[in-house]
């Protein structure tokens, strides 16, 4: 206590990235990444192929060594690139769940999950009981004295989560687990994994290039692009004020409209068509202006501002069209009530019901308002 406050000690987070950097060669896979999870966290890596998220895994993991940065684990640093600090997968206190399962094949279910838990040093008593225990939590104790290829690929998985969980890891890694299950199993394994996640109170870091999955599952996102983490935060924070033309358009369903604007005058125009205020995007020559697709409508209205266009697709939504149009090679979509259709290449004309949602320069970031 002092001056009649309380003072908390600041808490420790789960996973903190400084500086984290990996190269390949000449390659840099991921680029000074710097992100700090708090306990309990379900942080989700989602970017396109490439961009890394699945290296920064790894180094989690303890599979890849960083180039430069470190990895610290609550408080304690568990890789270093250059402070030649290299603490072994094995005594990391993390879990992994493989794209691919990895299920030992010449082993039934229950050998692959007695086997980590074997490693692990556990008797064979605590190792009967626990794997009693997570057969039950995920729902497949009928399937026990089975092998891999006598299971569907969604058991499969199961089982491979069981493995991990079975040992108890503080921290579950998870490399695209969902990738290989159809549609309607993906969606069902989604809140199967975040009633794992609840139950087990382990910090979980998800890699995924599926934006869906991301907004989801996740408590925290962080979305990369190039090696680099172009903005981390709670998924909402992400979506509704996204700091990068890229997260601006990689998130949300549908994904945010870019128009590209030039100064005109005290306007910032697209084709001779004034959109915006020059003011909002003080000594910018260039801009690009974020319109959200229910931002946008088909039609004339009075007072708004309106683009032509050329009908490309649409599809029906909980009782709205998401009308995709063309304005040469810039694609806009927009959402329209009921159901609309028209004859592909049809001029149409597009109207931008409020102004935009966020402004950002040439380069792709955003200009403060």
């Amino acid at each position: 206590m002092e001056n009649g406050m309380n003072m908390h000690p600041p808490v420790t987070p789960a996973i903190e990235l400084r500086h984290l950097t990996k190269r390949f060669g000449g390659h840099t896979a991921v680029d000074d990444v710097n992100v700090s999870v708090p306990s309990g966290s379900f942080l989700v890596l989602v970017g396109p192929s490439g961009c890394g998220k699945s290296t920064l895994l790894r180094m989690l993991a303890g599979l890849e060594t960083p180039t430069e940065g470190e990895i610290a684990f609550a408080g304690k640093v568990v890789s270093s690139g250059k402070g030649g600090v290299v603490t072994n997968a094995a005594a990391r206190d993390t879990g992994l769940v493989f794209q691919s399962y990895a299920l030992w094949p010449h082993k039934t279910v229950e050998g692959n999950i007695d086997w980590p838990l074997k490693v692990a040093g556990w008797s064979k008593e605590d190792r009967a009981a626990r794997i009693d225990e997570v057969l039950k939590f995920l729902d497949i104790e009928p399937l026990r004295q089975r092998y891999p290829a006598e299971i569907s690929g969604g058991q499969q998985q199961r089982v491979a989560i069981a493995r991990t969980i079975g040992p108890r890891p503080g921290i579950l890694l998870l490399d695209e687990p969902l990738s290989n299950l159809d549609a309607k199993l993906r969606v069902d394994m989604r809140s199967e994994l975040m009633r794992i996640h609840r139950a087990t109170k382990a910090t979980s870091v998800y890699v995924t290039h599926d934006q869906v999955e991301a907004m989801t599952m996740a408590t925290h996102v962080a979305v990369l692009k190039d090696g680099r983490v172009e903005q981390f935060g709670p998924p909402d924070e992400l979506l509704l004020k996204p700091q990068t033309t890229f997260v601006a358009t990689f998130l949300g369903t549908p994904a945010g409209n870019l128009i590209p604007v030039t100064r005109q005058g005290t306007a910032l125009a697209f084709r001779d068509v004034a959109l915006a205020d020059a003011a909002l995007a003080p000594g910018q020559a260039e801009a690009q202006l974020l319109y959200r697709a229910q931002d946008i409508t088909i039609g004339r209205r009075e007072g708004r501002p309106g683009i032509r266009a050329r009908y490309a697709e649409s599809a029906p939504i909980a009782g709205q069209s998401m009308v995709t149009c063309l304005i040469g090679d810039l694609r806009v979509t927009a959402m329209v009530e009921g159901f609309f259709r028209a004859e592909p290449g049809a001029e149409v004309d597009l109207c931008f019901l409020r102004d935009p949602d966020a402004i950002f320069n040439a380069e792709g970031r955003k200009i403060p308002q």
